[in-house]
């Protein structure tokens, strides 16, 4: 397992997809404060039922567990929005729903990371990073 990747997050992301395509309901992956990050929003918003970073040299490894054995997983679709060639940016007012309201996005703001809805009450803008549903 290489411990170097040039986007982390859509590295994170399609080791998510493909669990989810090939039955797996948990993953290993290289941990970073980011994806720790994502992670979380991801599980406070009930589309992964837990996770947990399991301490190593020279990296620790985050444990994701995707749903519970014999459960199907809650995500349909989840795709990396800013990529490092093209960065999305949306203020608040241009927040949308994403698949009127059965979706989210998770926004980088200048408080951290947390989905549209908190960015949008909270009236920040940020890069979008992250859309799933």
């Amino acid at each position: 397992m290489s411990l170097q990747s040039t986007d982390q997050i859509a590295d994170l992301l399609t080791r998510i997809r493909n669990a989810i395509e090939a039955g797996k309901t948990e993953i290993l992956v290289p941990t970073s404060k980011l994806k720790v990050n994502v992670v979380e929003v991801l599980t406070r918003n009930g589309y992964l039922a837990s996770y947990s970073v399991e301490e190593g040299e020279p990296r620790g490894l985050l444990h994701v567990v995707i749903n519970e054995p014999g459960k199907v997983a809650r995500i349909n679709e989840i795709v990396k929005v800013s990529k490092p060639g093209r960065r999305v940016y949306a203020g608040a007012d241009e927040l949308r729903a994403v698949k009127s309201g059965r979706g989210m996005e998770i926004i980088s703001t200048s408080k951290g990371l947390m989905t549209g809805r908190e960015a949008k009450k909270n009236r920040l803008g940020g890069e979008i990073l992250v859309r799933v549903w």
